[in-house]
């Protein structure tokens, strides 16, 4: 472990009063991305359960996942997951539709006592939403060829035309920190020719660092696109997967603290989370852990 850092906010002195232990059953809950992107889901899930404990896994240091094989990341998810049940996490939530794609059904097999909640492109809503049936996803390589995205795919209404593009390039420089830089724009410019020239009036955001591209995505398409992105359904999920456990949802205005671990530099992902996300890290109790092996 290269370092270690932890920040309190006033909300810790109560936190630590047996009434507010005993109020209702807090739950460890794990998040797990090949980089920063998940943070777009940890956000959400702040915004709706911040009462709960959490930690945020980023494996920075074998970023992007979406160009590797499909055994390795299955493998590299896994372990990261059995990482996280040690850790004592009481849910998981797999915050890349890559290792969603490729490893959610083994994890699920090899860690059936605890919910495992996993993100994909949010397909099925832009189908709904689309009014001229034309929907652009943009996703990476990984996800576009998998067969749970083509399965999710062959469900939908066939009237619906969906353009498939792959975002090569981009996980790396919204990892850089460049997710509103030139070279960003540019990539991305080039990316989106295919989804504006099909006419889409919908975009589906298919990987979890895509949402910090909204900004640059309105500055090239305009406000008239729709934009999917499911990390309030995917919290919305785990919301239910923790009352079926038991585990009570507050009222309370207790904020619960999170972990943030990095496989390549915690200050870095720490650093970016304050950045990228909407959410007042100042009203949690924050730690940063660089991990090098997860044996």
């Amino acid at each position: 472990m290269a370092s270690e850092d932890w920040q309190y906010s006033s909300h810790d002195c109560l936190s630590q009063l047996p009434f507010f232990r005993a109020a209702y059953s807090l739950a460890l809950i794990g998040v797990f991305d090949s980089g920063v992107g998940g943070l777009s889901v940890l956000d959400e899930a702040l915004r709706q359960l911040p009462e709960h404990r959490y930690i945020y896994l980023a494996d920075s240091l074998h970023a992007p996942y979406g160009e590797k094989s499909s055994e390795w990341i299955a493998a590299r998810s896994l372990e990261l997951c059995h990482y996280l049940v040690a850790q004592g996490c009481d849910a998981i939530v797999i915050a890349c539709n890559t290792a969603t794609a490729q490893a959610i059904a083994q994890i699920r097999s090899a860690l059936p006592h605890i919910p495992i909640v996993g993100v994909e492109p949010g397909i099925k809503p832009a189908a709904m939403q689309s009014a001229n049936g034309v929907v652009g996803v943009l996703a990476t390589e990984a996800t576009l060829k998998s067969d749970k995205f083509n399965a999710l795919l062959a469900t939908l209404p066939h009237h619906c035309q969906f353009i498939k593009q792959a975002g090569a390039g981009l996980v790396p420089l919204i990892e850089a920190g460049q997710a509103n830089s030139e070279a960003t724009l540019e990539l991305l410019a080039e990316h989106l020719i295919p989804i504006q020239e099909a006419g889409a009036d919908t975009l589906v955001l298919g990987c979890t660092h895509y949402p910090f591209l909204r900004k640059a995505i309105r500055k090239l398409l305009g406000d008239a696109i729709n934009l999917i992105d499911t990390s309030e359904a995917v919290v919305r999920q785990l919301k239910r997967s923790l009352l079926l456990q038991d585990t009570s949802i507050a009222a309370d205005d207790v904020a619960g603290s999170v972990q943030f671990i990095s496989s390549k530099d915690s200050e870095v992902l720490l650093k970016m989370a304050h950045e990228l996300m909407q959410s007042d890290l100042s009203t949690h109790r924050t730690k940063s852990i660089t991990v090098s092996t997860f044996h």
